[in-house]
This record gives structure tokens, sequence and C-alpha cells, in this order.
């Protein structure tokens, strides 16, 4: 193991997660690795968790803080929550378990915009980072660490923190080296300079992260894979709303408004992101890039087929067999993607100076164009805002696909108001379901009302809407953005009681 050390004082460092996991003190702040269930620390996670078990079964609670890129997967998220030991959790997650605590008022929850995550640590608002624990694939001669899977706030992590403590995961060879590219030019204002980056391909950092010898307390190996999800072939709905956006993209190019090639491409993950992807590998379109967050399955197709030529992220996020698809190819991918601190990877000046495209799903939309993409019926979070907040208040296009309706046709995702607000009609350009698409740009609010519940709602819930709009322009106390307030949420609140939106006679 120590050919993957080659700083000989840091490989008397080697110890067992047991050790590694008795060096964070109870109420920690702890800054981990990990962002869509890549590049997390796999065993002192487990360690810590089985130490924070046993210390609240003798009666000594512990608890610490847990900082992440995004979320990371049962083996960070999962057993921490399950051993009550997490007091507040940053900035985003998707594990079942810490949900339920979350929504049970069990465990605190911020939830953020991915590009203020480190800016918001610099400025200590979180209060002092005690401990990072950050997977990787190498360290330098200089003590400098080869990052894995993804990159997340690993930079920012290790500068604040006062310990760090390595996970070496053999999993991922010596191939990793050469893909990451970790800049050190941020800071806050008024010292802030423009970040040097102008095409996604671009280089403008390190390929390493920069860490002090005397900060890694401890190493420890590991060689377990990364939690990647299998993605479900596209279904009708997925192929619907795919094949929507891309007729949309084609008449874009069409009209003189994007360029042949289009413009770097952002995706959100899931299997209808997944959708679009694969409808892009088959379509007119070639030569493409991509800006975003993660590189899941159909950004690796896209890039086999030659079609995307370039991709920026700050993570992988790949489906088990996708991931073995990426280590036999990864020669070939070095050159082709790059992995950077997700405070570049989704920062609003590079995003708006790129002119990125963004697609992300939503939980549901109302008929103004306003988006919830965090909350079932306006308290219960589901994941996070992540960073679709980054891009749609900066893209050049902000797209929000997804199905009309959930929950067996119980739930329509286009309602008279959402319950929650985390993109506001200005930052919504265009809605589309598998019933259709909805351009909203140049639209006041009446006419946007009209164009999402004919082109978006699903016929079922069609003339509801539609009724509850000619009501709201009769009888609103403003006929701007007109609404019934106390009707607007009745879908919502009939959901609660009854399990359905569908409206039943007395």
């Amino acid at each position: 193991m120590t050919g993957r050390i080659r700083n000989p004082r840091i490989a008397r460092k080697l110890t067992s997660a047991v050790e590694a996991a008795n060096l964070v003190k109870p109420g920690a702040n702890v800054g981990m690795s990990g962002f869509t269930g890549s590049g997390h620390p796999k065993r002192v996670p487990a360690a810590l968790a089985q130490r924070i078990a046993e210390a609240n079964r003798t009666g000594e609670p512990m608890r610490i803080g847990l900082w992440t890129g995004a979320s990371t997967a049962p083996e960070v998220d999962g057993v921490l929550a399950e051993a009550d030991g997490i007091d507040l959790r940053l900035p985003y997650q998707s594990d079942p378990v810490t949900r339920d605590r979350i929504n049970s008022a069990a465990l605190r929850y911020t939830d953020m915009h991915l590009s203020h995550v480190a800016p918001r640590v610099w400025q200590g608002f979180f209060g002092r980072l005690d401990v990072a624990i950050v997977e990787a694939t190498a360290i330098t001669e200089d003590g400098h660490l080869v990052p894995s899977s993804s990159v997340g706030n690993n930079k920012t992590w290790i500068e604040q923190a006062d310990q760090v403590i390595v996970e070496l995961n053999e999993r991922h060879g010596d191939g990793m080296e050469g893909m990451h590219d970790i800049y050190y030019g941020t800071a806050l204002p008024p010292q802030r300079k423009p970040i040097p980056l102008t095409r996604p391909s671009d280089r403008i950092g390190a390929a390493h992260l920069e860490c002090p010898e005397d900060k890694i307390v401890a190493v420890v190996r590991t060689e377990e894979p990364d939690r990647g999800t299998a993605f479900r072939p596209p279904d009708a709905t997925s192929r619907g709303i795919a094949g929507h956006v891309l007729d949309f993209l084609g008449e874009e190019v069409r009209s003189g408004r994007l360029p042949r090639e289009l413009l770097p491409l952002q995706s959100g993950v899931g299997n209808v992101a997944n959708a679009v992807l694969d409808g892009l590998r088959t379509g007119p379109f070639r030569d493409l890039t991509a800006y975003t967050e993660v590189i899941q399955d159909g950004m690796l197709d896209l890039l086999d087929a030659g079609v995307l030529r370039a991709a920026s992220a700050t993570a992988l996020s790949l489906s088990p067999a996708a991931d073995d698809r990426f280590h036999d190819g990864i020669a070939d991918y070095r050159d082709k993607i790059v992995l950077r601190p997700q405070e570049i990877s989704n920062h609003p000046e590079v995003v708006r100076r790129l002119g990125c495209l963004a697609m992300n799903g939503i939980v549901e939309a109302d008929i103004y164009g306003n988006v919830n993409s965090t909350h079932l019926m306006g308290s219960s979070v589901q994941n996070g805002i992540g960073g679709s907040g980054d891009f749609a208040r900066n893209a050049y296009l902000s797209i929000f696909v997804t199905p009309s309706s959930a929950k067996g046709g119980a739930i329509s995702t286009i309602v008279p108001m959402v319950s929650h607000v985390d993109h506001t009609e200005h930052d919504v350009d265009v809605i589309a379901t598998e019933q259709g698409i909805a351009d909203l740009r140049g639209l006041a609010p009446a006419e946007r009302a009209r164009l999402v519940i004919d082109n978006c709602a699903h016929p079922d819930f069609r003339p509801a809407l539609h009724d509850y709009f000619a009501r709201a322009q009769r009888d609103s106390f403003g006929l701007h953005t007109p609404h019934l307030l106390d009707e607007s949420l009745s879908w919502h609140h009939r959901f609660v009681r009854t399990g359905t939106m569908h409206s039943t006679p007395e």
C-alpha cells in the first residue's frame, strides 16, 4: 500500500478505521468528502457510527455536525443518522433514514445552494470545522491528495479543518490522477477576482488537493466501491418528456437562438435526466459539451458515442455497470472529463459566462411558473435544492422537467400554487412534462397560466385547473396574478386529508 503513499512520513500514519474514528471528538463539526454517492469515505464513518451508538447506549450522548458536498450514501448519512449521531446536516441529503429524522425534527438540516457552501464556511456561519475526512486515491511526495471520483467541498474542508483523516481508496486505480482541476484562486470580497474559465474543458488549477503534511493525523486503507444507482431504462413518460425537450432545442437552433452544437449542458440526476441525455445520443446534435455537477450514465454514453467531446463536473454519479466501464476506459476519459471543486462547477459567474442549458427535475410547478423542487405538501423535505438554483438563476436557458402526475395519478404536479417555492417564476424559462412543453419567456402571468395548463397539466386535472383560473380571474383581489387565497393550496390539503388531489363529490 505504501506505493499509493509517496510520502514516507505520511505512510507512517496508516491506522485502523476505529483508531481514526476515535480522533473525532463529541460535538465536532466534520467535513466529509462525497457527492451523489461517489467519493465518500467508506470505513471511518461506519466506525464513527459504532462509537456514537455505544456512547448513546451508555448514557454519554455524542453527536456531530456533518458537512459534505451533497448527498452521500448509506455508509455515511445512513449509519450516522441511524446511530442518532448527527446534530446538523448540510447542504443536501437523499438518505431515507436521514430524511425521516429531519422531518420528525430529530435532526437539524440546512438546505443550501451548493455554490454557497464554501463561502459560508469561510465566513464562519457554521462554526469551526474540526475534522475533515476525505477520500483520496494517492498521496504525493509533497503530501498532496489525489482526489477520487468526486471533489465536492474537499478543498474547503482541508483548508478549514484542524485535522485531516484520509481514506485511501485503491479501488480507483492510478488512472484518476490528472483528471482533477483544483482551482485556488477564489477569495471573499473585496479580494475576489474573475475566474479564468471560458470553456468547459479549460484547466485552471492543480491536479491535486493541497494539504499541509502536519494536518494529516490518520490514513485508513479501503478498496470499497462507490454506491452508484442503477438507472431504469427510459419509460414512456420519460421518453415523452425527453422528446419534447429535444424538439424544443431543435427549434431554438432553427430560430438562431442556439448554435448547432448547442451550449454547455447541465443536467440534474435521475431517470428523466438520463432519458433526455439518451435522446441527445441519437439526436441530430453533435460536438456537444457539458458544464454540470455530475457525470451520470447518459453523459458517459454521449462521450462513448462521440456526441459529447468534453464534460466538466464535480463528481461522477454512475451505475455499477457504468462505473466498471469508466474504469476500463479511464485513460481515454481522463482527456475528456474534468472534475472540479463544486464552488467552481456551480459558480454563478462561470455558469452565466458559458451560457449553460440547465435541465432539472422538480416536485411541482404552479400555473404561473413557480417551482417547488424540495418539499412534499409544503412541509416534508424530500432531498434539497442542490445545485438547481445555481444553474436556474444563471443559465442561458432554464428548463424544468417532471411527469405531469405522481402517486399513480393521485397527485398533479401542476397545481394552482406551489406549496413551497425554490425557484420563482423569474428563473423558470421552460416547463416540460410528457404532455407537452411551455415556453414561458416573454409572457405575462395570465398567458403563462393558460400555456402551462394546456401544454403541461395531466388531462385528468386540466379541467379543474382551468376552472380555478377562470374563477380567480373573476374573484381575485387583483388580476395581474389571479389567485383565490382560500383555495390556492386546497389541492395539497385535500391530498393530506384523503390521499388524492382529485375533488370528490360531497
